[in-house]
């Protein structure tokens, strides 16, 4: 059968648009099918528009310490918000326009519309106008990404009910706002609108906020944060959101079962994704799929709803694949789906040693293994702990709060774990995960000379501290 391509992509998000150009410098025909624009959720309202909203308040409140910290005067400090958003808005669009090139310079077809699945070689597509066509592949790399998981019955109306989407676009700095979820994006949205003044409560039903992070960082970061002045509620429950004419009103509930009320102009619900996996075709093709995601192998491959069956020709990568839903993760999975296609024999993603970051300010980084993980596995271990108080650079930067903390193997000596609370702890993170993608240990972290004044240099301080190494604490 001839097909009118090699690939088709399902989707162009991070996962999708690296799957498309892989396979297009691999020699392969390709075209990719994407309903809005290039980039997906990450691009347009996800990981590039936030972190140039957290820019925006990174610098508001160095303007705000200035004076005082800074020895830096001015009159009238005031805030456009409007400018502020727009910013973000053509960050955006100037990345999103990068992907299209990248497209063009590749060979990539781009088709615009709602691509459905109607075999395992074929994709029926809606455009906007309503017009229909059929395109068929050999292989088909599904990346339809992921969508805000809601509370029953509340939707987004951007003004009273927010997702993380909504909650980007804003066009003023609500006076307050409830955020039920303390994960990434809850925590980043409580840093951006509490920074432009908005009173912000946190409600978290785990024990801490951060809760995938190490318990020592999640529990540095709400000391840090109440200080501040935000309303963190750990171990807390919702029972009910309530919307009124000019507020809402959200009923939470702690472990020891006292109840209170809530009230902001606003709520952001930030608990999770799930995957766009409905009305694609996937029932048909005998997908099978683990809690609404679909289910894949080590090198991508659809996993099929029988016992040891699969899906041939189909793959799935980024966030409709499962966790762990980051960008970074769908690049990497997009491209070893594209490399399985094309014959190669690509490397399976090591899911032990992915990097996680929240944006939030002082940021918090981690790799591996937590200290609680490590006892529950029960391996034995040391800790190394540096602070940034006694780190050169930070004093300089004047941005001394958080730490270092690694955790290594007593055994081996093995880097089983890393967790970095501070100023540049996203930047710091990834000489850690090469280290451990490469088998260094505690002591080669100790015995590499790294540039002073740095950051970096605290990840040496750290590992010398769990050798009894340390010279500077």
């Amino acid at each position: 059968m001839a097909f009118d391509f090699d690939v088709i992509v399902l989707g162009g998000g991070p996962g999708g648009y690296p799957a498309a150009i892989r396979s297009a410098q691999l020699g392969l025909k390709v075209a990719c099918v994407e309903r809005d624009r290039l980039g997906g959720i990450c691009l347009n309202w996800g990981c590039i528009p936030t972190k140039a909203l957290l820019k925006n308040a990174e610098i508001y409140h160095t303007m705000q310490v200035a004076p005082e910290e800074w020895g830096i005067s001015y009159d009238n400090l005031r805030v456009d918000f409007t400018r502020v958003i727009k910013r973000s808005r053509d960050v955006s669009d100037r990345v999103v326009k990068g992907i299209e090139f990248l497209f063009r310079k590749n060979k990539v077809e781009s088709i615009k519309g709602f691509g459905v699945l109607t075999g395992k070689n074929s994709i029926e597509v809606t455009g906007a106008d309503g017009a229909k066509r059929t395109v068929t592949a050999k292989n088909i790399v599904l990346a339809t990404g992921a969508r805000a998981r809601m509370l029953p019955n509340l939707k987004p109306d951007g003004k009273q009910v927010l997702s993380s989407t909504e909650a980007m676009i804003m066009d003023h700095i609500p006076e307050s706002m409830t955020i039920i979820g303390a994960g990434a994006i809850g925590m980043e949205f409580a840093y951006f609108y509490k920074t432009f003044g908005t009173k912000v409560s946190v409600v978290e039903m785990m024990p801490n906020v951060l809760p995938i992070e190490d318990t020592e960082v999640s529990t540095e970061i709400e000391k840090i944060y109440k200080k501040q002045g935000y309303q963190l509620y750990t171990k807390t429950k919702v029972n009910s959101v309530k919307l009124e004419k000019k507020t809402t009103k959200v009923e939470i509930e702690s472990a020891d079962g006292k109840k209170q009320v809530l009230e902001a102009e606003c709520v952001l619900v930030a608990i999770g994704v799930q995957g766009n996996t409905e009305n694609i075709g996937l029932e048909k093709l005998g997908v099978k799929m683990t809690k609404g995601f679909v289910d894949v192998d080590e090198f991508m491959r659809v996993v099929g709803a029988a016992p040891g069956a699969q899906v041939d020709g189909i793959y799935a990568v980024g966030d409709v694949a499962g966790p762990p839903w980051l960008a970074h993760v769908a690049t990497h999975e997009g491209i070893i789906s594209a490399e399985h296609i094309a014959g190669h024999h690509p490397q399976p993603l090591d899911y032990d040693n992915i990097p996680g970051c929240t944006y939030c300010q002082p940021q918090v980084a981690s790799v591996g293994m937590t200290e609680r993980a490590a006892k529950e596995a029960g391996i034995e271990y040391k800790i190394g702990k540096f602070p940034f108080t006694a780190l050169g650079k930070a004093r300089a930067m004047g941005e001394t709060e958080g730490f270092v903390k690694l955790i290594i193997g007593t055994k081996y000596d093995e880097i089983l774990g890393a967790h970095i609370i501070g100023y540049e702890a996203a930047e710091m993170l990834e000489e850690i995960v090469i280290a451990r993608a490469h088998g260094a240990t505690g002591m080669s972290l100790t015995k590499t000379i790294h540039p002073h004044p740095t950051w970096s240099e605290a990840v040496m301080e750290a590992a010398s501290v769990a050798e009894g190494e340390a010279i500077h604490l």
